[in-house]
């Protein structure tokens, strides 16, 4: 099976340019190809192991990963599918993440071997760029017209898509037309909403009069409603045991819903394809038992295996499995007798001590398994028997309060 067909049958690839000639490309032998990460935070997310997870595929099959870091691009900010222009990033602040995520990087992507990745910075080529000789061999092969009938701009076309923004997909292709000179890289991947920028960079490589270059674009990780999966209560799932810990990560995969367990295990494992399609076929109670193999493998790909066996001991206490809790979120409180509205705001289960309330009267609180209605109860010694309180919102966010 060509490597195409394997990432078909996992379900990663949503649309590809030229079709056979990248069959035939990547069949005939190794060649390079490009993924890109704007550093607008000092962590990757679930989008971006998507990205990597292809990538790694793509490199077991003996092609050569190029990892750009868009610390230029990541200076705009690509308005595509957004709302409101992008929060511009100092330049030490773009750095800082830079740094950070190639770190993060290494955990799917290997740096060793013949065709070991190679990390670049866009920030190299693209900040000392003369805007004049630019505009005049670079800005001249793009329609403004087709530009402006692009999915990704229609958002912003109703709030206002500014000068500063359009520029994004010119240095985007810029990389593209950068990279396939000085490395020969031949194939640039994304996300499906990245369709337009990709296609840019592809057609500016052939305008200037190459005819090697492609693009292919995956599905993004969506649930059964077509919502974009890795949102939590505190935002997205990073991949930064810092902003999301190694627990909360494994407890998120833990839950996801039935319908949703064999597009997670075809695009974030790489378990063989027959075991997929077994594990998933599962229902009820062994359905469960497919969750918790899968919370466990996608944890040890991110956070290593010792972090997923602690992730893992921490969900089977909680539910009745044995196991040691004390890999569980927990938050020190030096007053016991805290408010349970205050403790829910603390452990930011609740974002407000308004949502607090609401929560408690809709009868989604509970202290070491007891439901709370009493919106004014504060807690005391005897919730602390065991040196811990155990505070739950519904069946699936625990938190334990240490003394």
């Amino acid at each position: 099976m060509d490597i195409i067909q394997e990432l078909e049958k996992r379900d990663y690839i949503e649309q590809l340019t030229h079709d056979k000639e990248l069959r035939e490309e990547l069949n005939k032998g190794p060649i390079r190809f490009y993924v890109g990460i704007d550093p607008t935070a000092d962590s990757l997310h679930i989008g971006h192991f998507i990205s990597l997870m292809i990538a790694s595929y793509l490199q077991k099959a003996g092609h050569q990963p190029i990892i750009l870091i868009g610390g230029g691009t990541a200076t705009i900010g690509d308005p595509s599918f957004k709302n409101d222009m992008r929060k511009m990033l100092t330049r030490d602040e773009l750095d800082k993440n830079v740094l950070a995520i190639k770190k993060q990087v290494e955990k799917l992507v290997s740096f060793e071997g013949e065709n070991g990745a190679i990390i670049v910075n866009n920030a190299d080529w693209l900040l000392d760029l003369n805007y004049i000789d630019f505009m005049r061999e670079i800005g001249s092969k793009f329609s403004v017209n087709k530009m402006l009938a692009a999915e990704c701009y229609k958002t912003r076309l109703e709030t206002g898509l500014t000068f500063f923004e359009m520029g994004y997909m010119l240095l985007q292709s810029y990389d593209f037309l950068y990279l396939h000179d000085k490395y020969g890289c031949k194939l640039q991947i994304g996300g499906n909403d990245q369709w337009s920028n990709i296609i840019g960079g592809v057609e500016l490589i052939r305008k200037i009069g190459a005819q090697d270059s492609y693009g292919l674009t995956f599905k993004l990780l969506t649930t059964a409603e077509g919502k974009k999966m890795g949102k939590t209560e505190k935002g997205a799932l990073w991949l930064n045991p810092e902003r999301t810990s190694p627990y909360e990560f494994y407890q998120y995969w833990r839950n996801i819903g039935d319908s949703e367990v064999r597009k997670v295990l075809c695009m974030l494992t790489y378990l063989p394809m027959d075991e997929v399609e077994k594990l998933s076929s599962y229902k009820d109670e062994r359905i469960n038992e497919t969750k918790k193999l899968l919370a466990y493998e996608i944890t040890k790909l991110i956070h290593g295996e010792e972090e997923a066996k602690k992730a893992e001991e921490a969900s089977n206490a909680l539910f009745g499995n044995g196991g040691d809790i004390s890999n569980m979120p927990s938050t020190k409180i030096e007053d016991e007798n805290i408010s349970i509205i205050d403790a829910l705001v603390l452990t930011n289960i609740a974002s407000s001590k308004s949502q607090a309330k609401t929560l408690i009267s809709q009868g989604g609180v509970s202290l070491n398994d007891k439901k709370i209605e009493d919106v004014q109860y504060k807690l005391s010694s005897k919730d602390f028997e065991n040196g811990y309180a155990i505070l739950k919102k519904g069946k699936k966010v625990f938190h334990k309060l240490e003394k």
